[in-house]
């Protein structure tokens, strides 16, 4: 995380009408760098520079995202144990073996951070591998992936 000081909170929300929050610096006139990564919104990643302008509440709302960080998002769910058992570290270890990062929600969602220099492919091969755990596209969405390559 950067310079807590001058963070703000941007809420993303889905055509559903689902929202979450996530930490973000400014940068510009209504132009915001995430500071984390989402749990549940689709589309954006850790470092997008996002728009997002207040809304009647002053609450920041999510308007479009402006230039992509090069990260990638997939999210995954423990199914058979908690984030913290020692086969999900295993998981968790072979995933910063692969240079991702993850922030964890609850002791079973766990959103990755796949950096721009890091095979997305082998992200996902390496998720293919393992039991126990569902996993999904965030950012690229499985639409995205499916429709055409992806780096």
């Amino acid at each position: 995380m950067n310079d807590t000081e001058n963070m703000v909170k941007v809420r993303l929300s889905d055509d559903a009408n689902h929202t979450e929050t996530v930490w973000a610096t400014p940068v510009g006139l209504n132009l915001y760098c995430l500071d984390n990564s989402p749990f549940f919104a689709y589309g954006v990643s850790w470092q997008d520079v996002v728009e997002a302008k207040p809304d009647q509440h002053g609450v920041l709302e999510f308007l479009r995202c402006v230039k992509k960080s090069g990260n990638r998002t997939l999210r995954l769910i423990f199914q058979d144990c908690r984030s913290t058992d020692l086969g999900a570290q295993e998981i968790l270890q072979g995933l910063r073996d692969l240079r991702c990062s993850y922030e964890g929600l609850q002791p079973r969602m766990i959103s990755i951070n796949v950096p721009a220099d890091v095979d997305l492919s082998a992200v996902t091969g390496f998720l293919r591998r393992q039991s126990g755990l569902q996993w999904e596209y965030a950012d690229p969405t499985y639409d995205q992936v499916t429709a055409g390559p992806i780096n």
